[in-house]
């Protein structure tokens, strides 16, 4: 793997048209050998990707250089944002010319991009995580379940996914409680914050939860075929699982890891109750393909469809190179 990537206090110029790629370990992610099979396939032949790896929760200066460097660079064509989505729009937002409605009312960035001299905000996790979601979801089965979702971790992709799945045009076919889990209440206050905005009848809930046996407590309240999703980034940003080795699955619950490499402790922990409890585990490998397929036609003006004959060319480049 071609691991490009710098740091805050290595950002070079450009020399070549750069998508630029803000996580904490971005060397390690397979987009380092997928984007040239993309690229190539697209057309964006002399186009590169370059890894910026920042630490989580780093200083707003931080954020600040780095949005800058892209700012200025006339080669850096733009921006995908991990991990710090909701940090860098906190710290940036006066930075940017224009900021899309979706990154307005989520308080995120998840994506930059330049069009005719202006820097661009943009929040793409709401398309992404539906896009993921609904290939996740059985038809029919929160009106069929009743069920709840449980997301751990208070971050950018759990604003995306309540927001999607509480909307008022899914009807019946929405949770009828959302509850959100997190280590900090900072986020908490933000993502109730954005709730309160919601026209929707979904009720949320929020719990602090600084220990993992905090998090197999609230799992315990939530009823069969519930949708549980580890957004904390454990397992990939830092070792571990948002659960304890004792978390007990409701029966059916569809559990939805939003990484798909590092030690996946909290896919494992799922697999593990799948034949006993029936519980289905899903990594966050469709999730990554949307998230970057997204952000690419964003920030090279390009159509990319969502499914169909193309996207599907799409998936099975990046799956060979997995």
């Amino acid at each position: 793997m071609n691991a490009s990537v710098m740091t805050v206090d290595t950002l070079a110029p450009t020399t070549q048209p750069t998508l630029h790629f803000i996580g904490v370990s971005t060397g390690a992610s397979s987009i380092q050998s997928v984007f040239p099979r993309w690229a190539a396939h697209l057309g964006l032949d002399n186009a590169r990707l370059q890894g910026i790896d920042v630490p989580i929760h780093a200083p707003a200066e931080v954020y600040r250089r780095v949005t800058e460097y892209i700012a200025n660079d006339p080669l850096a064509a733009g921006a995908l944002v991990t991990t710090h989505k909701i940090d860098l729009f906190q710290a940036c937002d006066d930075l940017f010319d224009v900021i899309d409605p979706f990154a307005a009312l989520m308080g995120e960035t998840s994506c930059i991009s330049k069009r005719e001299g202006l820097l661009v905000c943009h929040a793409k996790d709401p398309i992404s995580s539906g896009l993921a979601l609904d290939g996740i979801i059985p038809p029919e089965h929160w009106k069929r379940t009743g069920a709840d979702v449980l997301c751990m971790g208070a971050g950018g992709s759990t604003i995306a996914i309540s927001w999607y799945l509480s909307q008022e045009s899914r009807g019946a076919e929405r949770p009828r409680r959302i509850i959100v889990t997190n280590r900090s209440s900072a986020r908490l206050e933000h993502l109730q914050h954005f709730h309160s905005q919601l026209d929707t009848e979904t009720v949320f809930e929020y719990e602090l939860t600084p220990v993992a046996a905090d998090n197999d407590r609230v799992l315990a309240t939530i009823p069969d075929g519930s949708l549980v999703v580890n957004a904390t980034g454990l397992g990939k940003d830092a070792p571990g699982s948002p659960l304890s080795v004792a978390a007990a699955f409701p029966a059916n619950a569809i559990a939805w890891d939003l990484n798909y490499r590092g030690d996946l402790v909290f896919l494992d922990q799922a697999r593990s109750q799948s034949d006993s409890n029936g519980v289905v585990a899903v990594d966050g490998w469709t999730y990554f393909v949307h998230g970057w397929t997204q952000v690419i036609a964003e920030v090279f003006d390009i159509a990319i469809p969502t499914s169909g004959p193309e996207f599907d060319t799409l998936s099975e480049l990046a799956r060979s190179s997995r």
